[in-house]
């Protein structure tokens, strides 16, 4: 009879062990679901030979365009993120259009807009100073220089993909002293579409060489996540404040509160 129900004890137990998920749930551990799954998850994914970095409030901090911004508006600091969608927005009307202006006369204008929506009077060259002057000088957030530090240490070929201008973001490296982190800076000007249009990362694939399972694009964006999860690219997100994820596409395959904590999973493959 000990041996009868030792067997069905082995057979239950191998069963929960190939099932985590309800094994925790009849565990009583509900909570550590998540993080037991992606854990795995992370082991099982090649090492990536490539990191693909956004930029803007991935690696640098946008408090100070906010304040700028929300100046701009009369004080209205809380319309930065209409502003924001509202750039974004029609970023992807012109690329579905096949028309094309650099992001920062899209976001001019889009200041604009949300400005005119709220009785606001803004003429084009006071809208491009609020944007321009501070966005060239965001500073990184506490954990990039240091994250960005051990991927150079631990030889990551590190690039960055952003739908900014060149110049821009050359100015924008400088002045956070993110330069000589990185390998190579992509802009999309040369294709004259935004991400996240599957050519953007296309156009980095193609010109380093390597297959989109070998790199990882990481971004505090949902929506530049499903677009490297669609070119078929590992994917990072990294939850700044008020970033959340994208329930309708595919999860990213990491995802962390700041760069230390992905640098700690790559550590561990």
């Amino acid at each position: 009879m000990k041996r009868i129900v030792l067997s069905v004890f082995i057979i239950v137990l191998g069963f929960l062990c190939s099932h985590p998920i309800l094994a925790i749930e009849l565990a009583g551990g509900k909570g550590r679901i998540e993080k037991e799954v992606t854990v795995s998850s992370h082991q099982a994914l090649p090492t990536p030979k490539v990191i693909i970095f956004d930029i803007n409030e991935t690696l640098l901090d946008m408090a100070p365009l906010k304040k700028s911004v929300g100046k701009a508006l009369n004080g209205r600091e809380d319309l930065l993120p209409l502003w924001f969608s509202t750039m974004l927005h029609y970023s992807l009307v012109e690329t579905l259009s096949g028309s094309y202006h650099h992001f920062g006369e899209i976001g001019t204008a889009a200041l604009m807009m949300v400005a005119e929506t709220q009785g606001i009077d803004m003429n084009y060259e006071d809208a491009k100073r609020s944007i321009v002057t501070p966005l060239r000088s965001l500073p990184p957030h506490a954990d990039v220089l240091a994250g960005l530090k051990a991927l150079k240490k631990d030889r990551y070929y590190i690039v960055s993909l952003t739908n900014s201008s060149a110049k821009g973001v050359e100015t924008q490296f400088v002045n956070a002293g993110l330069t000589s982190y990185f390998q190579k800076r992509y802009t999309v000007e040369s294709i004259q579409k935004y991400k996240p249009h599957p050519q953007t990362y296309q156009m980095v694939l193609d010109d380093l060489d390597v297959k989109p399972e070998e790199v990882l694009m990481v971004a505090a964006h949902a929506w530049d996540l499903a677009g490297a999860k669609n070119a078929g690219l590992q994917t990072a997100f990294i939850a700044r404040p008020g970033k959340v994820l994208y329930p309708n596409v595919e999860r990213p395959d990491y995802v962390v509160n700041n760069l230390l904590e992905l640098v700690d999973l790559l550590q561990q493959k």
